[in-house]
């Protein structure tokens, strides 16, 4: 097979297509050809050289991808060759073939095609897991997306909205403030020309955000914990503002909230197929029923992952870009 490999840490330009050799698996594992990878920050990081992949994972980038199953390791159930799904990767979906554990997959969602369902694993893993597992937002509350044009964010502001959430968002930019609009934020800040913690507060009369999904960390970390409502809680999922801060505890403990930090790649098989089972229990009813759906800014052929990584870095998009094979 095919997979896009990274000789030397760099660039775009460090990306390359070659042929590499195809993936066996294992024990509960699946082997799927892959129609579409998700394009993810992580991957950047990757290719960067600061974000290796875990032990035993595929050696190349992609964290999310589409396709058919092609072959079933020993032990696997409920699943046939031939079946559709996309799947959450802990590497491995720049390639043409990709070994998943099989409690790391799922079926396609009622009305999104085969190449358009590699844009929501990672997402709705993320979303659900940060957002309602770990931080339980509630109908009536406020909840704060930074980046809300992202991936990320956009599917924050939708799943938040289908629960009865008001959402807040932060983006650069009039045009991508417009899109965050269109999925149903209520909130709109531009943080090149506005200050979050100030909106916030006036929005909510002084009280402050429930919840805040943070894709920034260090730089942001201060502001967030003053915007935080009592008993608010803060989800880092994101250090692109660094990783290292003060943190004032007074304002935590004047609030009773709580900070979390947590990342889908390193966890265990358990933690991911429980999370995978979740987003199939409550979030693709909401897709099949048209409330939530996948946002594709641009799909780019897989040979041409420097294309694709240059327009992620670029900022210009909104939602998620695709790698196709």
């Amino acid at each position: 097979m095919h997979a896009i490999t990274i000789p030397e840490p760099g660039g775009p330009e460090a990306l390359v297509w070659a042929e590499v050799p195809d993936p066996v698996p294992g024990e509960g594992e699946v082997l799927v050809d892959v129609a579409a990878a998700g394009v993810n920050r992580a991957d950047v990081l990757q290719r960067q050289g600061v974000y290796p992949p875990p032990p035993g994972a595929a050696p190349y980038a992609g964290l999310e991808c589409s396709g058919r199953i092609s072959a079933l390791g020993p032990g696997v159930t409920g699943w046939a060759v031939g079946d559709e799904v996309c799947a959450l990767l802990a590497g491995g979906g720049y390639a043409e073939k990709v070994v998943v554990p099989s409690g790391q997959l799922l079926p396609l969602p009622e009305g999104v095609d085969l190449v358009t369902a590699a844009a929501l694993p990672e997402v709705t893993a993320t979303v659900w897991s940060n957002v309602f597992m770990i931080s339980h937002l509630r109908p009536g509350e406020t909840l704060l997306v930074h980046g809300g044009s992202s991936g990320i964010g956009t599917m924050a502001i939708q799943l938040a909205k289908a629960v009865g959430a008001r959402v807040a968002v932060t983006a650069g930019g009039p045009k991508k403030l417009a899109a965050c609009r269109e999925l149903g934020a209520d909130i709109l800040i531009d943080y090149r020309e506005q200050d979050f913690v100030e909106e916030i507060r006036r929005a909510t009369d002084g009280v402050g955000a429930d919840v805040i999904l943070d894709i920034v960390g260090a730089k942001y970390l201060a502001r967030n914990v003053q915007t935080l409502a009592t008993n608010g809680r803060l989800a880092i999922i994101g250090l692109q503002g660094g990783a290292k801060a003060e943190l004032n505890l007074a304002g935590l403990l004047s609030k009773s909230a709580a900070v979390t930090a947590t990342g889908l790649r390193g966890r265990s098989l358990a933690q991911k197929a429980a999370i995978i089972a979740a987003v199939q229990e409550h979030v693709w009813p909401l897709i099949a029923g048209g409330r939530v759906r996948p946002i594709v800014y641009r799909t780019v052929p897989m040979r041409d992952a420097p294309e694709a990584h240059r327009l992620l870095e670029s900022s210009e998009h909104v939602g998620k870009i695709l790698l196709t094979t």
